[in-house]
């Protein structure tokens, strides 16, 4: 009897170690960290899956045409840094909906973008939505601003964004917007919120009416993707939580402690080409996974990169030129190495 009893304790011994390891299993293998390595091994070889190959049989658009809704008279670098992001990720044209005031300030930038002067015009409405059939993606949100009128306008316009199923990524003033108004993206399940601690507070209050528990993050953003009906949110921070409410990871790639103006500019624009590639590809390509946490986790990952490399050469001068100069190296190392 004693045989058996002793027996038994071993097996259930063994049964609660083998049920912790493999839960332990699970969460390392969507936590990116230094002491988590199966995330690099598991989601950025799916990332890569989504990732268009290069070749001489494309045309010019196939690969990404980006829309950039932001910018006005006091805000120019935003939108100019999303922009240009999405280019230097790999699509094919960018084009920035901005104010009158603004448009000649971001195409002095670089003759690089396409600008278009409309978003303060008494028919935005019409003049952006003319041009969405060939638009892939829409980055709302960076140097938008939150003039009533312009909030509006960016309000009508993505609705008109939804009705197409165009992946939409929210920032900056946009998330102001989503806060005063969560219907406009609420269970749009191609809608990818990226705030910032504080944007995120904002919005998390607006749909729970209490504070955040600012000791479970983790929980905290899998909880209002769920009362957003399941977008994705980014929580940007020291660890980039990520998840669409069903499944959460975190990216911590190495970066530095470097925090200058723009680098969630840099992010949105990566982000918004990421996400036209991993939802346009096949199932079997992201295995499972959902291609807006994929994109968001690419993003993430580059955006980082990026920042680590700057930072490895420019120290504390380091600014978002700085990284968005090194999206190339950083994208082929993470990405085609």
């Amino acid at each position: 009897m004693e045989a058996k009893l002793l027996l038994c304790g071993i097996t259930v011994a063994v049964s609660v170690v083998v049920a912790l390891l493999y839960d332990k299993v699970v969460e390392r293998s969507f936590t990116l960290g230094r002491s988590a390595n199966a995330n690099m091994d598991n989601i950025l070889p799916l990332v890569k899956n989504t990732i268009p190959p290069l070749t001489s049989k494309k045309h010019k658009g196939q690969d990404g045409r980006i829309g950039v809704l932001g910018g006005c008279q006091e805000y120019t670098g935003a939108p100019y840094f999303a922009a240009i992001s999405a280019l230097k990720v790999g699509a094919d044209l960018s084009h920035v909906f901005c104010t009158r005031d603004a448009a000649t300030v971001i195409k002095s930038y670089s003759p690089e973008l396409i600008v278009h002067p409309v978003l303060d015009s008494p028919n935005a409405v019409e003049e952006v939505e003319k041009w969405l059939p060939r638009l892939h993606s829409l980055v709302v949100g960076p140097g938008l601003g939150r003039q009533d009128m312009l909030l509006k306008n960016a309000k009508a316009i993505i609705e008109k964004s939804k009705s197409r199923g165009i992946p939409i990524v929210i920032d900056a003033d946009g998330l102001w917007l989503v806060a005063k108004e969560p219907s406009v993206i609420q269970g749009y399940r191609r809608g990818i919120l990226t705030p910032n601690i504080m944007e995120f507070s904002r919005l998390y209050e607006a749909m729970h009416h209490e504070p955040m528990d600012s000791t479970n993050l983790r929980g905290c953003a899998q909880q209002l993707s769920v009362a957003m009906g399941n977008v994705t949110v980014v929580l940007k921070g020291e660890e980039d939580v990520i998840t669409d409410g069903n499944m959460v990871m975190t990216c911590s790639q190495a970066g530095s402690g470097r925090r200058c103006g723009g680098q969630g500019d840099l992010l949105s624009g990566a982000l918004g080409v990421f996400a036209h590639w991993a939802l346009s590809s096949s199932a079997e390509a992201t295995k499972g996974v959902s291609p807006t946490l994929l994109a968001a986790f690419g993003a993430t990952s580059l955006t980082r990169q990026c920042n680590r490399q700057a930072f490895h050469k420019h120290g504390r001068s380091t600014t978002t030129s700085d990284m968005i100069q090194e999206i190339c190296v950083a994208f082929r190392k993470l990405f085609e190495s």
